[in-house]
């Protein structure tokens, strides 16, 4: 099914404008018109054409309002529903009438309250299935589409533009990344919450962003799925593109218990889907953060194509520390050849002291230009295919300068990972920043570098 309308729409109305400041419905008309409710840097305005719908109003935010979605001229690729349950059909119905190009149901109270809400769900996904119209939710937060500024849902805010693409069945999940995201500059392609999939699951989302040049990599949060076979063909084929990193929620009976309630999904076995996401080769996190930790990795490095990684590090307890969570993991931290120590030895730049093993130890009073230099030289050696950066913070450390180094050696290695570990917090956070605006990622603790090594080596053996 052909989404396109709704994630690049020229037109967009909104039935459930509200006046009130305090509903969902002036939210989403005040997202749609000014970019969000909360202002950030990333906030604009939506650069289509708005359509407000309530037989109540005459005006809302300065825009005419008008009483049914039949009685504006213009053809409209996307309707938001944000009424309450009851009329939900009828809108719908409506929307068909009117040949929309897509529909986003906000609206709650469905297949999450029971039995006559899963009725009423029924009905409305079949309204839009004869209609062939693609249907988002319902009890959903909407999407957001930053790159044209389309913020279709009630989220507060708009993240910065990016190379991933969050899809989320919770809303509320979403709506918290958002905020993190503004705060750690953390970019999306999209975002898309679909509440209780009535209609479209995550697969219909991931077919379309295979095609979509401005998504790198994905992100899923999921609580079950309506179709398994066709996850797992779908999934394997994009993913053969597009790494695919997935949290899955329900792993437990009480989680399990828990989804009913919350957008009526039913969950099945974690060992099942494990075994599926396994087959597919999507990749599983274990926590939000992890999930974005190896998304981030995905959409901005190359995968590892073999399983013999470098440490460089200006503090040797944190080498030791990033090598035990490697070894822990299966990643392999390489012996450094002789060929290689003598390199080292005959640059110049050492200190007398440093370990002449990986980790590379290059001691304490590192400049930027003995990270260069001992950057440069492993990952000039063949046997090394990937590399873990760690910086702490001493006196003579310079964090900016260290960063500008890391991104030129590692654009003269494009098809090695480079990643980062900055240690510390406030000095050390301009240097992180500059890594983050050119596509190295930082983690802020060694054992997550561990863990996206881990599966930037396991996507090497995919790609």
């Amino acid at each position: 099914m052909n989404l396109d309308r709704i994630f690049n729409p020229r037109t967009v109305a909104l039935i459930g404008a509200s006046r009130d400041a305090g509903s969902v419905g002036y939210g989403i008309l005040k997202n749609l018109v000014k970019g969000c409710v909360f202002a950030s840097e990333y906030c604009k305005a939506f650069k289509g054409k708005i359509f407000a719908v309530n037989p109540n109003a005459d005006k809302i935010l300065d825009l005419k309002c008008y009483k049914n979605i039949k009685d504006i001229e213009e053809d409209i690729d996307l309707a938001v529903i944000a009424v309450p349950a009851r009329f939900v059909a009828k809108v719908l119905k409506d929307c068909v009438s009117k040949k929309v190009g897509g529909v986003i149901v906000i609206s709650a109270g469905f297949a999450e309250l029971g039995e006559k809400g899963k009725k009423m769900q029924e009905e409305i996904a079949s309204i839009a299935r004869k209609a062939k119209i693609p249907m988002i939710g319902p009890n959903c937060l909407g999407v957001i589409r930053p790159l044209i500024n389309l913020n279709a849902s009630f989220a507060p805010s708009m993240p910065p533009k990016g190379k991933i693409a969050f899809i989320s069945q919770s809303g509320a999940l979403a709506d918290s990344i958002i905020d993190w995201a503004i705060a750690e500059r953390y970019g999306f392609s999209a975002l898309v919450s679909y509440g209780n999939k009535a209609m479209l699951d995550c697969y219909d989302f991931l077919e379309w962003l295979e095609k979509d040049e401005e998504t790198k990599a994905i992100a899923l949060y999921i609580e079950g799925v309506n179709d398994g076979r066709r996850f797992m063909e779908i999934a394997k084929r994009v993913s053969k593109k597009k790494p695919i990193v997935v949290l899955k929620a329900g792993r437990t009976e009480k989680g399990i218990h828990a989804i009913a309630s919350h957008t009526g999904s039913l969950a099945g076995s974690y060992e099942i889907y494990k075994a599926a996401f396994k087959q597919s080769n999507v990749f599983v996190a274990n926590t939000v953060e992890e999930l974005f930790d190896i998304a981030k990795a995905f959409a901005n490095q190359p995968s590892c194509k073999k399983n013999a990684v470098g440490i460089v590090t200006n503090g040797g307890g944190c080498g030791v520390l990033c090598a035990d969570f490697c070894e822990e993991l299966g990643v392999n931290v390489v012996e450094l050849k002789k060929s290689t120590v003598n390199k080292l030895d005959k640059s110049g730049k050492m200190h007398p002291a440093y370990s002449r093993r990986n980790p590379l130890d290059i001691v304490g009073d590192a400049l930027p230009e003995r990270y260069s230099t001992a950057m440069n030289i492993l990952l000039g050696e063949d046997y090394i295919s990937g590399m873990i950066v760690i910086q702490t913070l001493q006196t003579m450390t310079d964090p900016e300068q260290d960063a500008r180094e890391i991104i030129e050696v590692s654009k003269k290695f494009p098809n090695k990972p480079v990643i980062c570990v900055y240690m510390g917090g406030k000095y050390s956070k301009r240097g992180g920043r500059l890594l983050e605006a050119e596509g190295v990622p930082d983690y802020n603790d060694l054992r997550k570098a561990a863990v996206v090594m881990k599966v930037l080596i396991e996507r090497g053996k995919v790609s």
